[in-house]
């Protein structure tokens, strides 16, 4: 939305500066000449500053801090102990895979598959040559 937004601003002001009236507008302003500058006073010099000196920091008087209360130390509770469970053991022979039983497929026919028609038409191997593409015959010979 903001790029449509920019482009139809650019386009516009594109537009604004190719218009006639801008163009001969800043023909003239190209052939005026620029006024002298005006002669100005100069600045004068100013006083430098003398700055008082900085105040000394004050010594703070040293207060007793209490010192810091100990924690008490918490005890971890017990967690009860659980019954192992129990797995029912392993099979001692893996159960066999049960066998697919075969298919016998009928015999492929005798005959041979039918002809294609021939009035499917053949797909050309070579260009033709067009006349037009052809480069124009040399009237001299190297």
């Amino acid at each position: 939305m903001a790029s449509s937004k920019s482009l139809i601003t650019a386009f516009l002001l594109a537009l604004t500066f190719s218009s006639m009236s801008m163009s001969l507008a800043a023909r003239h302003l190209m052939q005026t000449t620029t006024p002298a500058a005006p002669n100005l006073p100069g600045i004068p010099s100013l006083p430098k500053p003398t700055l008082p000196p900085l105040p000394s920091v004050p010594t703070l008087p040293q207060g007793n801090v209490p010192p810091m209360p100990t924690i008490p130390s918490l005890t971890q509770p017990t967690l009860p102990s659980l019954p192992k469970p129990t797995l029912p053991p392993l099979p001692s022979s893996i159960p066999t895979i049960p066998t697919l039983p075969q298919f016998n497929l009928p015999p492929l026919p005798a005959t041979s598959l039918p002809n294609i028609p021939s009035i499917i038409p053949t797909i050309p191997t070579t260009m033709p040559s067009i006349p037009f593409l052809s480069p124009p015959p040399s009237t001299s010979t190297p």
